[in-house]
């Protein structure tokens, strides 16, 4: 079984940071693309960034030049560093991985998510 743990959510406000954090642990052979979605309140799931498995980043337009993902490979572990938030980034947080649990098999698994919240 594979399990996506992440923490780093909480208070900030209006133009602070946060450091999310992803964790995958279990019988991972490797580990694909993985990416952070969030959940605003009230909206469907949407994607926010996705980092493939030699770094190459995407992210939607309203993050650009403010949010960073990242992965240290030997941890198996993803970040999203998120500067300048916006009260509209209040969201839940989550995030994802496409694992090989062996060279011919992939799953998508999900974190249970963090809560970020932007406000003064």
């Amino acid at each position: 079984q594979v399990q996506l743990v992440e923490s780093g959510g909480g208070l900030v406000q209006p133009g602070g940071s946060l450091r999310l954090s992803c964790a995958t642990s279990g019988s991972i052979f490797s580990i694909e693309t993985m990416g952070w979605y969030r959940q605003p309140p009230g909206k469907q799931r949407e994607l926010v960034a996705t980092i493939t498995s030699v770094g190459s980043t995407n992210y939607v337009d309203s993050v650009k030049g403010r949010f960073t993902i990242s992965r240290d490979t030997a941890k198996n572990t993803m970040y999203l560093q998120m500067n300048s938030l916006k009260p509209e980034d209040t969201a839940v947080y989550y995030c994802n991985a496409d694992v090989r649990i062996t060279l011919w098999r992939r799953n998508v698994y999900w974190g249970q998510g963090t809560q970020v919240t932007v406000s003064s």
